[in-house]
Order: structure tokens, then C-alpha cells, then sequence
């Protein structure tokens, strides 16, 4: 259930899921951190596929200039990001530690796309593949080190450096976020392998994820730029209150 409401938002709001399911299974407390974040990367790549090719199939146009380029960063930047959360796993034994972490760059995260997508700042109206590919490794980066799939800083950087509209800007970042959990899977594969994991609970994973996805694009076709832009913004404020409280009850 967790999943098919994340990734239905996700889907909306172009956040991929992960930026709700992390701090709820967090919560829930059923797993490790690193078990976690290997759930919710699958999760969030299963609900980026099922989009990509709704919104393909339904006959929308992408730039597949920005689209190439991002990917190239973000599949660069979820390498590193990756290579950083198992960093920051070696360095810190208490596991609160790493979750705090994450917690706290979340919620500034949170507070950035928050405010950007509420005042409509100048955007930059950058349009050069070296921003293209600077903005990939910056979002791939922090969506994989995260585990979050994407999250808010997907659309909010989207709307500021290259100047979309939400609507527009949501599709960029499921994109965005396929590249960025391909590369974290393929880096957890050849680093540690899969036996780690309890892979048996993907039966349960990926049908929730499809089924999140499709309801997710179905409703991101009739909501306006306007209603999109709510739905974002109540995310924002309901995730940042559960990872506060996750990060209060950490000891």
C-alpha cells in the first residue's frame, strides 16, 4: 500500500516515490537501512519505466537533446552517490548515524523545492549540454545517496535551470530518475551482489509499483499545472514533518 500511494504521487508530481517511501519504511522499521534503500530504488525504477512508456505510448514529445545529456550526468552521479551512502555505511558503525544524514539533507531539499515552487523565482534559461549533463550529476548524486529515487530537487531544479512549467518539468524528472536508479542498481549488483537482499518481496514490490504508476499518469493527464503544482508542495510539507519525526526518534 505504501508503495502504490508513493508511486501514484510520484508519478504526479514527478518526485518518484522514493522521497515518501524511504522515510515510511523508516518508520516502519522492518528492515536495515541498506535493505531499504534497495527496495525503494526498485520501487522507484519499476514506477519510471511504467511512465516513460505511458506517457511515450500516449504520443507526448520529449528533447531528447536534454533528456541524453541529464541521463549521461545522472547515471554518473547515481554511481557516486551510491559509492557514497556504502562511504558513509563503512564510516559510521551506528546505522542512526547514516539515517540522520540522509534525513537532514532531505529536509533541505525539501525546504528549497518547497520555497522555489511556490515564489517562481528567475529561472536561468540554460540550454547547454554541459548544464544538461552538470544538473544529471547533481540529481543522480543526491537521488541515489538519498535513496529517494529523485524527490522534489528533481522539478524545483528543473523549473530554475532550464525554465519549464511543472507539468513539464515532472516528465524531465522521471527520466531523470530511470537513469539514476539503473546506474545504483548496476553499481549494487557488481559491488556486493543481490544475495544480501530478500528478493522474494520484489513479487510484491514491482506489481505495487506498476499499479502506483498507472494510476499516477492517468491522473497527471487531467490535473492542471495549477493542481500539480498543490500536489507538490502538500508532499513536500507531509514528507518533511515524517523525516523530522524519524530524525527525532532516532535515540
Amino acid at each position: 500500500m505504501v508503495i502504490i500511494f508513493s508511486n501514484a504521487i510520484g508519478a504526479i508530481s514527478g518526485m518518484g516515490g522514493g522521497v515518501i517511501i524511504k522515510p515510511i519504511f523508516d518508520f516502519i522499521g522492518a528492515d536495515p537501512v541498506e535493505v531499504i534503500s534497495f527496495y525503494s530504488t526498485m520501487a522507484v525504477f519499476t514506477m519510471s519505466i511504467v511512465s516513460i512508456i505511458k506517457r511515450i505510448k500516449s504520443g507526448m514529445k520529449f528533447n531528447w537533446r536534454i533528456i541524453i545529456f541529464v541521463a549521461i550526468g545522472a547515471m554518473i552521479g547515481g554511481c557516486g552517490g551510491n559509492i557514497a551512502f556504502n562511504f558513509l555505511l563503512d564510516l559510521f558503525e551506528d546505522e542512526a548515524i547514516v539515517k540522520l544524514v540522509q534525513i537532514t539533507i532531505t529536509i533541505i531539499t525539501l525546504i528549497f523545492a518547497f520555497i522555489y515552487s511556490k515564489y517562481n523565482f528567475k529561472s536561468l534559461k540554460l540550454n547547454h549540454f554541459i548544464s544538461y549533463i552538470t544538473c544529471g550529476i547533481i540529481l543522480g548524486f543526491v537521488s541515489s545517496l538519498l535513496d529517494i529515487g529523485g524527490g522534489p530537487i528533481n522539478v524545483a531544479l528543473f523549473m530554475l535551470v532550464f525554465s519549464m512549467g511543472i507539468k513539464e518539468a515532472t516528465v524531465y524528472s522521471i527520466c531523470t530518475i530511470f537513469f539514476s536508479q539503473l546506474s545504483k542498481l548496476f553499481t549494487i549488483t557488481i559491488s556486493g551482489g543481490l544475495e544480501k537482499y530478500n528478493l522474494s518481496m520484489l513479487l510484491y514490490i514491482i506489481p505495487a509499483a506498476i499499479i502506483g504508476a498507472l494510476i499516477g499518469v492517468k491522473a497527471s493527464k487531467v490535473l492542471s499545472e495549477d493542481k500539480v503544482a498543490k500536489v507538490f508542495r502538500t508532499v513536500i510539507i507531509i514528507v518533511c514533518c515524517i523525516n523530522i519525526y524519524n530524525g527525532l526518534n532516532l535515540y
